[in-house]
């Protein structure tokens, strides 16, 4: 089966379920666990299901549930490299030091706490050390670094130890990291990140395979540059930002800097630009078509709708229901793919 679920799109806060196969990715966390595991539920999503949570670019409408809900859920969380070191850097803005040394600090941690529990194990009873033998020794740096047993929260240890033993905001039960322009798998899916023009570290968007269903997602974009074109095509699904209308963007209330950075090369694309790419450049093979991250102070519904059904108009077939709007507040019902 497979199925493509939008849990929220917008600037509070993004997240799409896909599925195919026996295989659930998360792409983004832009919500709270909480609110994220509450959608899920309204949708008809099983949050136990989740295999992986896939991130597109580290800006806080898009991360802002990931480090709770992946430790939650026990499940590995991809980036790409430089996105990795970005959300670091956001999760630890006082930390004077380089990614590198973050994470040799990670391993000299892990190497003491390994020692601290040889040390402990040598003087423990037989019947101990046999429950003990049950535990995969294997640990990862940065989770043993992190780690901290409920004897050490209790006891009256040094003020300096608990300082270095206090949980590292950015510890994930396990870090993939992938590049854009190379395909990779996640279980039954395969996916394809492709690089987008927005202010982040490295941003992606992604085009997912599944039982023969592609799915593609796009969102936060300044333009639609030719890898995007490229990459938009034989879809199934097509999810595409229209973030805003020109005019409501002028007149409105963001300052003059933000109205810049939204309407730059890096920022966000229009309802017009959306459109004229739908009209001119897309092949127009999908079967749905979700236009998505609509600003809730600079776009209305029905004027993103016109201008993509007003740019579809040569496919007919896509009009209707075919054009869906995801929503902030609410979940789309899932779409099935066959």
């Amino acid at each position: 089966m497979v199925r493509f679920t939008v849990l929220a799109s917008g600037s509070k806060g993004n997240s799409t379920v896909v599925t195919g196969g026996h295989t659930r990715i998360l792409v983004d966390a832009g919500l709270s666990c909480r609110e994220l595991f509450r959608r899920m539920a309204l949708a008809g999503e099983d949050p136990a299901t989740l295999d992986a949570v896939i991130v597109t670019h580290e800006h806080q409408d898009h991360i802002n549930g990931l480090a709770v809900t992946a430790r939650k859920l026990g499940i590995p969380v991809y980036f790409t490299e430089a996105t990795h070191r970005a959300w670091v850097r956001w999760l630890t803005p006082r930390r004077q030091m380089t990614y590198a040394q973050w994470l040799e600090q990670c391993r000299k941690q892990a190497a003491e706490r390994q020692a601290e529990a040889q040390a402990a194990e040598c003087g423990c009873h037989d019947a101990e050390t046999d429950t003990a033998a049950d535990v995969d020794p294997v640990i990862s740096a940065e989770a043993a670094a992190v780690e901290v047993s409920s004897a050490d929260a209790t006891s009256k240890a040094p003020e300096s130890r608990i300082a270095r033993e206090k949980p590292d905001p950015s510890w994930l039960p396990a870090v993939e990291f992938f590049e854009s322009g190379r395909p990779f798998r996640i279980g039954d899916i395969a996916v394809s990140p492709f690089t987008i023009p927005h202010d982040a570290s490295d941003p992606v968007g992604f085009v997912f395979e599944a039982e023969g269903a592609r799915m593609a997602l796009a969102t936060d974009l300044g333009y639609m540059p030719p890898n995007v074109k490229a990459q938009l095509k034989k879809l199934d699904l097509l999810m595409l930002e229209s973030n805003h209308d020109l005019e409501m963007l002028r007149d409105g209330p963001y300052p003059w800097q933000v109205k810049q950075r939204v309407l730059s090369r890096v920022g966000h694309l229009s309802n017009d630009t959306a459109a004229d790419f739908l009209a001119s450049a897309y092949d127009g093979q999908a079967t749905y078509v979700i236009l998505g991250h609509l600003s809730e102070s600079n776009n209305l519904p029905e004027l993103a709708r016109v201008a993509a059904e007003r740019a579809l108009s040569n496919h007919a077939s896509l009009l209707a229901n075919r054009l869906v709007l995801a929503a902030q507040d609410e979940p789309l019902s899932p779409i099935h793919l066959s």
